[in-house]
C-alpha cells in the first residue's frame, strides 16, 4: 500500500517544487523529513523515484498552515531537499519558493481573495522573517498570467511583489554577526553577512575564479568548490552558526564588477552548485551589503548604489529595492512571478508513513 498525500506543484521564482499545507504531512519532523525525501526521490542523482528534478533549484519544498500570529496571515517553513544525500535542510528560506506561497494560500483557501490584488502576509517559520506578498486576483480569483519578466524564466507572467521586512540578521541576529564589515579567513578578505540568507561573500578575483563564468565551468573547478567549502566552514563557524557541513547555509558568493547596467556581478552557490540565476534572499542581502560603506560589496559596487541595487547573475540581472533607516536596512523588496503547475495527490511508500486515515487507502 501506498500514503496519499496532496500536493500543488509550483513554480515560484526560478524554482520549482511541492506545496503542501502543514496538516497534510507529519507532525513530528523526522517523520515529516522522510516523507519529503521519499516525494522528491532522495538520495539518487535524478531522483528518478519522486517529483525532484534532479538539482538544487528543483528539489525545494513549501509548506504553508494558517498564522496564529498576530497580523500574519500563513505560516511558510522551506525545506532544501538534498538530491545526493538522505538530507533535509530547514535552516535557510528560499525567495523564491515564497514567491508561490501568496496564490498557494488563497487558492487553498487560508486568505480571502479581493478583486484586483490580494495582500498575503506571510511568516517564514526558518528564519522568522516577515514578507508582505501582493497577488493578482481580478474578480477575486488569482491569475497567473501577465506581462511580468524575470530572469531564468521563459516568457511572462503575472507580477508578485515581495517586501521583506526586518531582514538583518535572519539567522544570527545581527547583520554583520562578528561585528565586521571585511575580515580575513584564510588569508582571503570576506563579509560575513546575515540579511535575508546568511552568506559569505568574496571577490572572485581573490580566488582567481572570473565572475562571468557560466554556472557549468564554474561547477567543473573543483579546486575552487573545495576553497570556497573551506572558507565557508570557517565563515559559519564565525558566524555562531557551528558546524555547517551538513548544512547549506551560510551561502557563498562571487563578487565583481558590474555588468549589463548592473551595479555587481554576482555567481552565487547552493552552496555545492552554482545558481542558474539568483536566490532573491541571496540578492536582497547582496543589496544589503552594497548599501553599507566598508563591506566588500559596496567597495566592488564602487560605493553606495542607492535605493535600488542592481546585481548581474547568468540568466539577467535582478533589481533589488531596498530601505535604509539610518545605517539600519529598514525593508527590501523583489518583483517574482510563480505559476500552479499540476495539483493533485501525491503517493509515498506507506513504510515511510502511514499517513492520515483518509490518506492511506492508495492501491500499490
Amino acid at each position: 500500500m501506498q500514503t496519499r498525500i496532496p500536493c500543488v506543484l509550483m513554480r515560484g521564482g526560478t524554482s520549482r517544487g511541492p506545496y503542501f499545507l502543514a496538516d497534510d504531512l507529519p507532525a513530528d519532523a523526522a517523520t515529516r523529513d522522510a516523507v519529503l525525501l521519499a516525494a522528491m526521490g532522495s538520495p539518487h542523482p535524478m531522483q528518478v523515484d519522486g517529483i525532484g528534478g534532479a538539482q538544487t533549484l528543483t528539489s525545494k519544498v513549501a509548506i504553508v498552515s494558517r498564522s496564529a500570529t498576530p497580523g500574519v496571515d500563513v505560516d511558510y517553513l522551506f525545506a532544501q531537499v538534498d538530491v545526493g544525500r538522505a538530507l533535509v535542510d530547514t535552516r535557510p528560506n528560499c525567495g523564491n519558493m515564497l514567491a508561490g506561497v501568496g496564490p498557494f494560500a488563497i487558492e487553498a483557501g487560508l486568505v480571502a481573495a479581493r478583486d484586483g490584488e490580494t495582500l498575503v502576509r506571510i511568516l517564514n517559520l526558518n528564519t522568522g522573517t516577515r514578507v508582505d506578498a501582493v497577488v493578482r486576483t481580478p474578480g477575486g480569483v488569482v491569475t497567473y498570467g501577465g506581462d511580468a519578466e524575470i530572469p531564468g524564466v521563459p516568457g511572462t507572467a503575472a507580477p508578485i511583489m515581495l517586501r521583506f521586512r526586518d531582514v538583518a540578521g535572519s539567522k544570527t541576529g545581527a547583520l554583520f554577526p562578528t561585528g565586521l564589515r571585511q575580515e580575513t579567513i584564510e588569508g582571503v578578505a570576506a563579509t560575513l553577512v546575515d540579511g535575508a540568507m546568511p552568506m559569505l561573500l568574496l571577490a572572485a578575483a581573490d580566488l582567481n575564479a572570473e565572475v562571468t563564468a557560466t554556472p557549468e565551468a564554474l561547477n567543473a573547478d573543483a579546486a575552487l568548490f573545495a576553497r570556497v567549502e573551506a572558507l565557508r566552514r570557517e565563515a559559519g563557524l564565525r558566524m555562531g552558526l557551528g558546524d555547517v557541513a551538513d548544512s547549506v547555509v551560510p551561502k557563498p558568493c562571487l563578487l565583481g564588477p558590474g555588468s549589463q547596467g548592473a551595479h555587481l556581478t554576482a555567481r552565487y552557490f547552493t552552496p555545492h552548485d552554482c545558481h542558474r540565476a539568483m536566490a532573491v534572499t541571496g540578492g536582497i542581502t547582496i543589496a544589503a551589503a552594497a548599501r553599507s560603506a566598508g563591506t566588500l560589496a559596496h567597495a566592488i559596487a564602487g560605493g553606495d548604489p542607492g535605493e535600488e541595487v542592481r546585481i548581474a547573475h547568468p540568466s539577467g540581472v535582478m533589481a533589488v529595492p531596498i530601505g535604509l533607516e539610518g545605517e539600519a536596512v529598514a525593508w527590501a523588496g523583489t518583483l517574482r512571478t510563480a505559476r500552479r503547475i499540476f495539483e493533485g495527490t501525491l503517493l509515498i511508500p506507506r513504510a515511510v508513513w502511514a499517513g492520515h486515515r483518509r490518506m492511506a487507502d492508495a492501491a500499490d
